[in-house]
C-alpha cells in the first residue's frame, strides 16, 4: 500500500481560519473549572464526559439541576468512541425500527443545539444504501422506511450509474437513498454540548479519574483521584470504560477495537462534499461504509475520504492496554474493498486511527435505572459502533430516567431486563 502520514492544518495556508473544532476547544478550556476547592455535594453527577455524557450535562443543567461531569481525559479525545470528525446519521434504521422514534427526536435536538448556538452540526448528503436484496441490512432499512413512511428511493442500477457513477457495485446488488440522511461531526457537537452545559451552571472537570463510587444511606459518593463528591443521582456515561464502571456489568459490554482511514482519491473532485454522498455497502459479509471529502476550512480533521468497516466482532480488547499502531492487515481489508466497489476512490492512504466499540450481547443499546440503586443510578451503554447519532435523545433520556424515575420516549427495548 501506499502509505504516508498527511496531518496538514488548516493553519498552514495564509488566508486559512482557525478551525472551529480548534476555537471551540480554546473556548471551553477558559470555562472548565480545574481548581480545587469545588463544591463538593451535587444533585446529579455524570461519569463520563464524552458524546452521552456532554449531551446529559447539557440537559440537567438546562433544568436547573446543579451538575458535576467527571472527565478521566481531556474534551473531546481519541482514546474512546466519539473521535474521527463524522458520523452517520440516518432514519430508516435497519438495526431495528423501534429506533426510529427516537431517532425522529434525535433530529429535532441536533436542530435545537444548532439553533442555539449559531453552529452547524448536521450536514445532509443523503445515504447510498447497497447490498443484495435478500441482505438482512438491506431489508431492515425498507422496513423501517416503510412503518414509519421515511422517504427512501430504490434507485436501479442505470439510475444509480447516472447519479453516482463513482460506485462500481456487483450485478443483482440492491440500491436504496434516503435523501435526509447524512452525517454529524462528533468533536464539535461533544464541545458545544459541554460549553452550553457549563454556561447553564454545570461543572466539568477534565482529567480526572474515577477510583470509586458507592451508596450508602442514600447518597452516593464519587471517589476519584483529586477528591471527593456526594450526589443524590448518579449517570454512568463511561463507553468503553462502562465495564469497569458499573457493578456486574462486564459480562454484558465487550469492546474491540476498530480501524478508520482518511484516503487520497484518484479524482478528487468528484468525492467532495455537496458530489458524493454518504454510504454503507453490505460486500462479502461485510459493511462498509464512508463519507465525502469534508472542506478544511470548514471542518477540521483528517484530510480526505473517511471509509471504516463496521465490525462488532473486531479484536477484543481492553480500553486501558489499546494497540493503537496500525497493522497491514488493517489497512488492506479497507482497500480491497475500495478499490473493488468505488474503483477510483484510492490512490493513496493519508491517515489511519483506532478508535473502540462497546458491544452489548444483542448489539443494541442499554439505557436503563441500574438494580439495585432505587432508580439512584442511571447507565447508558453498549452502543455497538451506531450509537452517536441518538446523542441528542440518549441525553434528554438520561436526564429524565435520573431526575423523574422514568422517560416517556419508547426505550423499553433498551431495557437492561433483556440482557437476563
Amino acid at each position: 500500500m501506499n502509505r504516508r502520514n498527511f496531518s496538514q492544518s488548516i493553519t498552514d495556508s495564509s488566508t486559512a481560519s482557525i478551525p472551529l473544532e480548534e476555537e471551540l476547544s480554546s473556548r471551553l478550556l477558559t470555562l472548565i473549572q480545574k481548581e480545587i476547592p469545588i463544591p463538593t455535594h451535587y444533585d446529579v453527577i455524570v461519569l463520563g464526559v464524552g458524546s452521552m455524557g456532554s449531551a446529559t450535562c447539557y440537559q440537567l443543567a438546562q433544568q436547573g439541576y446543579k451538575v458535576l461531569g467527571l472527565e478521566q481525559f481531556d474534551i473531546p479525545h481519541e482514546l474512546g468512541s466519539h473521535g474521527g470528525q463524522s458520523r452517520i446519521i440516518r432514519k430508516a434504521y435497519a438495526e431495528h425500527p423501534d429506533y426510529v422514534p427516537l431517532l425522529e427526536r434525535a433530529y429535532q435536538n441536533w436542530r435545537s443545539l444548532e439553533s442555539a448556538t449559531g453552529i452547524q452540526v448536521y450536514f445532509k448528503t443523503g445515504l447510498l444504501y447497497c447490498g443484495k436484496s435478500n441482505d438482512p441490512f438491506i431489508k431492515g432499512v425498507k422496513l423501517s422506511s416503510e412503518k414509519y413512511q421515511i422517504p427512501v428511493e430504490e434507485l436501479s442500477a442505470e439510475e444509480t450509474q447516472k447519479r453516482y457513477p463513482q460506485f462500481r457495485l456487483p450485478k443483482g446488488y440492491k440500491q436504496l437513498m434516503e435523501p435526509e440522511a447524512g452525517f454529524i461531526t462528533p468533536e464539535r457537537s461533544i464541545l458545544l454540548y459541554t460549553e452550553q452545559a457549563i454556561r447553564q451552571g454545570a461543572i466539568i472537570r477534565t482529567r480526572e479519574k474515577i477510583r470509586e463510587w458507592k451508596r450508602e444511606n442514600g447518597t452516593i459518593t464519587v471517589v476519584t483521584d483529586k477528591g471527593q463528591y456526594h450526589t443524590k443521582k448518579l449517570v454512568i456515561t463511561a463507553g468503553a470504560w462502562g465495564g469497569k464502571m458499573i457493578p456486574g456489568f462486564s459480562k454484558h459490554l465487550t469492546v474491540t477495537r476498530q480501524v478508520l482511514a482518511w484516503v487520497k482519491p484518484k479524482k478528487w473532485n468528484d468525492f467532495t462534499l455537496g458530489d458524493f454522498p454518504c454510504w454503507i455497502i453490505e460486500h462479502g459479509g461485510h459493511d462498509y461504509y464512508g463519507f465525502p471529502i469534508l472542506p478544511e476550512d470548514k471542518l477540521s480533521g483528517p484530510s480526505g475520504m473517511k471509509l471504516a468497516l463496521h465490525y462488532p466482532l473486531g479484536d477484543p480488547t481492553d480500553p486501558d492496554a489499546v494497540n493503537r499502531k496500525i497493522r497491514d492487515v488493517d489497512e488492506k481489508v479497507l482497500i480491497d474493498a475500495l478499490q473493488l466497489l468505488i474503483p477510483d476512490g484510492y490512490e493513496s492512504t493519508l491517515t489511519m486511527k483506532t478508535c473502540l466499540y462497546t458491544n452489548s450481547p444483542d448489539q443494541n443499546f442499554i439505557i436503563d435505572h441500574l438494580p439495585g440503586y432505587d432508580k439512584d443510578v442511571v447507565i447508558a451503554a453498549g452502543f455497538s459502533g451506531h450509537g452517536f447519532k441518538f446523542v441528542s435523545v440518549v441525553g434528554e433520556i438520561l436526564a429524565d430516567l435520573a431526575m423523574n424515575g422514568h422517560c416517556n420516549l419508547p426505550i423499553e427495548f433498551l431495557s437492561i431486563g433483556r440482557l437476563k
